[in-house]
């Protein structure tokens, strides 16, 4: 732990830190991800710091590991390349993004069906629209994971990754694999729970600002 590098390591600990407040809580007859998740921006739970509080929360021990375990996996050998100002930067401006793409995705779901709807059914009753509205709330890092898994792929195409501790991929192709899966399940008509445009999100918002950075470097004006 000590040789971790420092954002790395202070994500880790926030996010677990963050995911025991929640456990704890919620014994209490309190819901933290209620609270700080990202919200629907029409819904009356919703508040701009939602943005950033979202992507330090987690729904089970299961979400938070895999998402943690790549910030270690990938974050640590990104944060070694461009220090930690760079690196906490690219991070939150991935998982911000992420969060926005989510907010637009929930939008146009709203434009284009639930604006007809006064209730909506959710299975075990009948619920008012500005209730259902409510219930649309996204937490976890992984937006900014994806982030850094683009990042990492860009920086190291050939280094080669075991999928599934089995299966060795280059780091390029497996970034344009993970592209693919989650554009096809976003389009798909399975209703997962997984907020796959916010993926997408993060790599967007990520491949932007390293372009950005590229663009600024290459005019002389900045050290990438």
């Amino acid at each position: 732990m000590n040789n971790m590098p420092t954002v790395t390591k202070n994500l880790l600990i926030i996010n677990v830190l963050c995911f025991l407040g929640y456990e704890v809580l919620k014994r209490h007859g309190m819901d933290l991800n209620g609270m700080c998740g990202l919200h629907f921006f029409m819904a009356s739970d919703f508040n701009l710091a939602q943005l950033i509080s979202y992507m330090f929360l987690h729904a089970n021990w299961e979400h938070l590991f895999f998402n943690m375990f790549a910030v270690w996996m990938f974050g640590s050998a990104v944060e070694l390349v461009w220090g930690p100002k760079r690196y906490l930067t690219y991070y939150m401006v991935c998982g911000i993004g992420a969060g926005l793409i989510q907010e637009l995705v929930q939008y146009i779901e709203f434009a284009t069906i639930l604006q007809n709807y006064q209730n909506v059914d959710i299975g075990t009753t009948v619920i008012p629209m500005s209730e259902y509205l409510n219930l649309m709330n996204t937490v976890g890092a992984s937006g900014a994971v994806y982030g850094i898994l683009l990042a990492f792929g860009m920086m190291f195409p050939e280094s080669r990754i075991l999928v599934f501790f089995v299966l060795p991929v280059k780091a390029k192709y497996l970034v344009i694999g993970y592209a693919i899966l989650e554009l096809m399940a976003g389009l798909g008509s399975s209703a997962d729970g997984i907020a796959h445009f916010a993926h997408l999100g993060g790599m967007i918002f990520g491949f932007l600002l390293i372009m950005y950075w590229k663009k600024k470097r290459n005019n002389g004006s900045y050290n990438y």
